[in-house]
């Protein structure tokens, strides 16, 4: 049974991985962890915390019940937005949750999703605040992506983040449930960034990485012409190989 004390060294690990220089994800407060901690709380980043140097103290501990309630709201004024993150906290004392907890409260709850990393990665961002950004979630370009990233991404239009932004990811993502008949990997927030959801940090942390990837090599391919797509045939092919499916076991997909 995974304890509260193991709970939160994996995520702080994920946080720091995330955070690291040489990765250009996240610098300063930006991007967010979270991790499902029972069926009552999770654990994410307080606002304004650095994902490099994240300690037990920059994570706040918060009950879905008071936050995903919010999501069916309309008209909250920032203020009352802000109080309810601090009544969400289990304990007085934590520093504020970020605002963006709310999508991920309402992202943990989907089948299988025990984490959630969000963050700012630069190859990603590129495409993002781009002409090209909703072709880039819909198309894969290797086989790896596919593997790690899934068919295609969700894509969220962009959103002020916050409330309207948990809102628009719920909306979009139910959407994209709908019609591909499954759970996305990967969400892509136009000019904002970039969310990974799993069942495991390792998982969130191996999608983000290939997602990165995928971004540097669709930008330098769009400097050469392209990029050639994957044939729809061709993506559903490799997200059925049996042994794309041990692998993805491996990576704790």
């Amino acid at each position: 049974m995974t304890t509260r004390a193991d709970s939160i060294a994996s995520l702080l690990q994920l946080a720091h991985k995330l955070g690291k220089d040489d990765l250009r994800m996240s610098i300063l407060g930006e991007g967010n962890v979270s991790m499902r901690m029972s069926d009552e709380t999770f654990f994410v980043k307080a606002s304004g915390s650095n994902l490099a140097t994240l300690d037990e103290s920059g994570i706040a501990e918060c009950r879905f019940d008071k936050l995903l309630p919010m999501i069916e709201s309309k008209g909250l004024t920032d203020a009352q937005i802000d109080q309810s993150l601090f009544d969400a906290r289990i304990s007085a004392e934590a520093k504020k949750p970020s605002v963006e907890s709310l999508f991920h409260a309402w992202l943990l709850g989907l089948p299988g999703v025990q984490c959630v990393g969000h963050v700012h990665a630069i190859a990603v961002n590129q495409i993002l605040c781009s002409p090209r950004a909703k072709e880039f979630a819909g198309k894969r370009i290797f086989p790896d992506e596919v593997v790690c990233c899934g068919c295609e991404s969700v894509f969220v239009p962009y959103t002020d983040p916050g409330l309207a932004l948990a809102q628009a990811i719920r909306t979009k993502t139910l959407k994209f449930v709908t019609r591909t008949k499954r759970e996305p990997r990967i969400i892509l927030l136009e000019n904002h960034g970039v969310i990974a959801v799993g069942s495991s940090p390792e998982g969130v942390l191996a999608s983000l990485l290939m997602a990165e990837k995928s971004a540097q090599i669709f930008v330098g391919a769009a400097n050469l012409g392209g990029p050639n797509f994957l044939t729809a045939k061709q993506v559903k092919r490799i997200a059925g190989r049996p042994d794309e499916h041990y692998r993805q076991s491996v990576l704790k997909l």
